[in-house]
């Protein structure tokens, strides 16, 4: 794996394409590295951040639950769970409860009796769309506990 500092230019770049992307304000931080782990995805870590590049998508990684508590959630019940593990999109029968959120936007995926955070996928309907679905994927998973990003960011610290 290949690591490197990025430049404070790039930096800012990155941090203000992610703000946009994600609605959240960032804070302004230096020292912030790129991690290599495959051809089409990168880990970005700095002070407080670790975030998952894969192909076009930037995902904050599952490991930052405080970052993760600002994205709207799904919670899902435990015939669900084994599942999300194993990468499976979420379907609308797996669902007990959830945020608003819009079509094509990150969506943290929680279980409900620790309420931990399991996966985070892109949204494939407005949640506006979920109380009149009986059926039908409404999350696309892309970033799931025991993935290969996850395992791999496991070994990177800052």
């Amino acid at each position: 794996m290949k690591s490197n500092l990025i430049s404070k230019s790039e930096t800012a770049a990155l941090l203000k394409t992610v703000s946009e992307r994600w609605g959240i304000e960032l804070p302004k931080m230096k020292n912030v590295k790129v991690h290599q782990i495959l051809d089409d995805a990168q880990i970005i870590t700095g002070k407080g951040i670790k975030i998952l590049k894969v192909e076009d998508d930037y995902l904050p990684f599952l490991s930052e639950t405080e970052m993760l508590k600002k994205f709207p959630a799904v919670t899902v019940d435990m015939g669900a769970v084994k599942f999300m593990c194993k990468g499976a999109n979420l379907m609308r029968p797996g669902i007990k409860e959830f945020t608003e959120f819009e079509k094509d936007k990150l969506v943290c995926i929680v279980e409900e009796s620790q309420h931990k955070f399991l996966a985070i996928g892109k949204s494939v309907v407005a949640s506006s769309e979920l109380d009149t679905m009986d059926k039908g994927e409404v999350i696309k998973n892309i970033h799931y506990i025991s993935d290969k990003f996850w395992e791999t960011g496991k070994t990177i610290y800052d």
